[in-house]
């Protein structure tokens, strides 16, 4: 049982022209062989963009991307066309054996977070890109995003898990008893520990990621 905090203000941040990257895991130039994954998550960025920069045609392959956009809009280019995503929405890319795809924000100020998982042995070998309805997505077996908002003053409840991710994408959490409060950017990374109550300084949208 274990309870690691992960404070934002320690990310590795990444800066070009429109746009600003922070990266939870080792990532590029940043190695750190003690930070490479957590389970089958390899990638965890939040991304802020002004209006029409991003991420221009690129690929991927052997993995799942969820995104979730926080604020702004994004624009998702793909073998099926362009799709919109709106905040507070969730896509979920299977990139099969290769898929080529571009990410550029539809509106000012578009931040958005994005994890890759790798994708299990059995993906189909074609890729799809799905916005997801609701607060509740399983993009691969044994893989569980929640996104748990909270009022100002409210308490909401982490489940156990094996493994468990929990990002403080908006708002803030008050001191408990794992930690001083956490801000907008930090996270949990749980391992083996109970089901836990957190309970909200302010308005908050907490992305609860559970791994069996």
């Amino acid at each position: 049982m274990s309870t690691e905090i992960r404070r934002g203000t320690d990310r590795l941040v990444d800066r070009e022209a429109g746009r600003r990257t922070q990266h939870s895991f080792a990532f590029g130039a940043a190695y750190d062989a003690d930070n490479l994954r957590f389970g089958p998550m390899v990638c965890h960025d939040d991304h802020l963009l002004g209006d029409g920069r991003g991420f221009e045609t690129h690929r991927h392959s052997g993995l799942v991307i969820v995104t979730y956009v926080v604020s702004g809009a994004l624009a998702h280019t793909g073998p099926d066309g362009t799709t919109r995503v709106e905040p507070g929405q969730l896509a979920v890319l299977h990139t099969g054996d290769g898929v080529e795809h571009s990410e550029v924000a539809a509106a000012p100020q578009t931040r958005f977070v994005q994890v890759w998982l790798t994708a299990p042995d059995d993906q189909p070998a074609e890729p799809s890109y799905d916005v997801v309805s609701g607060d509740t997505v399983e993009p691969v077996p044994g893989a569980r995003l929640d996104v748990l908002r909270l009022g100002g003053g409210e308490t909401g409840s982490l489940p156990a898990a094996p493994l468990s991710h929990v990002y403080v994408a908006r708002g803030a959490l008050l001191r408990s008893s794992m930690a001083e409060p956490l801000q907008e950017g930090d996270a949990f990374r749980f391992t083996d520990e109970p089901a836990h109550e957190v309970t909200a300084g302010v308005a908050s949208e907490l992305l609860v990621w559970s791994f069996a």
